[in-house]
């Protein structure tokens, strides 16, 4: 099993997504972007799943998948904002490569998504935006091997930032 690998966890909107892309592209490896193996290998929406399986059947499903991760080559892993829930998801990726968490602000967060649960975000039935954070945030720390701070800089600088760590 490769440790070479990137694993980039954070809230919704944080740019997983974008800066998971962008950086395998410079590190020229594979990306994988977990909700859309989720997507694939259920032929179904996030949010149908939630829907249809409450948040810890999602959970589940959810874990089963990065579980099951075994990249062959070096890889950038994209994860969902939900992955931190299920410690044993987190473990695995622990053991498959190093995990970046991408910390932005709440209110920026706040402001770039604006439909969470349009979205497929795991949030609770009465839970604020802001408890989804107060929530995750120490999660993410918890499981980071390495913090990049997101305020103030533009995707492309975060991905130069993470080329310099992980060339």
């Amino acid at each position: 099993m490769r440790k070479d690998n990137v694993v980039i966890i954070g809230m919704p909107a944080s740019g997983k997504t974008t800066v998971g892309l962008a950086l395998a592209k410079r590190l020229n490896c594979a990306f994988i972007d977990t909700d859309a193996v989720i997507k694939e290998k259920t032929a179904s929406t996030l949010q149908k799943l939630i829907s249809e399986n409450g948040r810890d059947g999602f959970l589940d499903i959810e874990c089963g998948v990065i579980s099951a991760i075994e990249p062959s080559r070096r890889t950038v892993i994209s994860t969902g904002g939900s992955a931190v829930y299920r410690k044993a998801a987190l473990d695995h990726l622990k053991i498959v490569g190093r995990v970046v968490y991408l910390r932005a602000g709440e209110d920026e967060l706040s402001q770039r998504l604006h439909h969470p649960k349009e979205r497929g975000v795991v949030i609770g039935e009465n839970m604020s935006f802001h408890d989804l954070y107060s929530e995750r945030a120490p999660l993410y720390e918890k499981y980071a091997d390495v913090i990049i701070d997101e305020e103030g800089k533009h995707y492309r600088q975060i991905v130069d930032e993470l080329v310099r760590l992980f060339k």
